[in-house]
C-alpha cells in the first residue's frame, strides 16, 4: 500500500536523505513546522517503512578496499526454492554488497568490494563458482566509478 505524502513529508524525506544525522529541531526549522509535530512525522515515516533506517556511509577505498568488481551468474534451475536458497547463500558472503535477480540471460547480478584482486579470485573460486546450483559466473572488475548517489531522485517524485 502507497502511503500519501504531504509536501513536509516530502520536504523530510529530502532533508533526511541529504543528513541523516540531523537533529529533529533543525530538521523541523527546515521544513517550517515545530519539533513535536515533526517528530510525529518521522516517526510515522518510519513505521511506514519509507524511511528504513540510517547509515554512516564509508569510503571503502580509504579503509583498504580497493576492488569493486560485478559477478554475473546464472543458475542450473530456476525454481522458487533453488532462487531463494541460493538468496540465503549469498546473503552470507561479506564480499557481496549488492545482488540484485534479473531477468535476461543473468539470473543475478552481484555487486562485490574486496581488498584486492587475489581476494576476489579467492571467492569467486572458493565460494560462488562451489556454491550449489550455480551454472555460470562471468565478471568484470571496474575501472574507476563515475557516479554514486545513493539517494531517491525527490525532484521527479514530489
Amino acid at each position: 500500500m502507497k502511503i500519501r505524502l504531504d509536501a513536509i513529508d516530502w520536504h523530510i524525506l529530502n532533508e533526511l536523505q541529504a543528513d541523516g544525522r540531523i537533529t529533529n529541531v533543525e530538521l523541523a526549522r527546515r521544513v517550517g513546522i515545530s519539533a513535536p509535530p515533526c517528530l510525529r512525522r518521522v516517526r510515522a515515516l518510519e513505521e511506514a517503512g519509507l524511511i528504513r533506517g540510517y547509515r554512516t556511509l564509508l569510503d571503502e577505498k580509504q579503509l583498504g578496499y580497493e576492488v569493486t568488481a560485478f559477478a554475473m551468474v546464472g543458475l542450473h534451475s530456476q525454481t522458487e526454492a533453488d532462487l531463494i536458497a541460493f538468496e540465503k547463500t549469498v546473503n552470507g558472503w561479506p564480499e557481496v554488497r549488492e545482488c540484485y535477480m534479473l531477468s535476461g540471460e543473468v539470473d543475478f547480478l552481484l555487486k562485490c568490494v574486496v581488498p584486492d584482486l587475489q581476494s576476489f579470485q579467492n571467492f569467486i573460486i572458493r565460494d560462488l563458482t562451489a556454491a550449489s546450483n550455480v551454472d555460470s559466473v562471468r565478471t568484470a572488475l571496474t575501472i574507476r566509478q563515475t557516479k554514486n548517489d545513493p539517494v531517491v531522485p525527490m525532484k521527479e517524485l514530489g
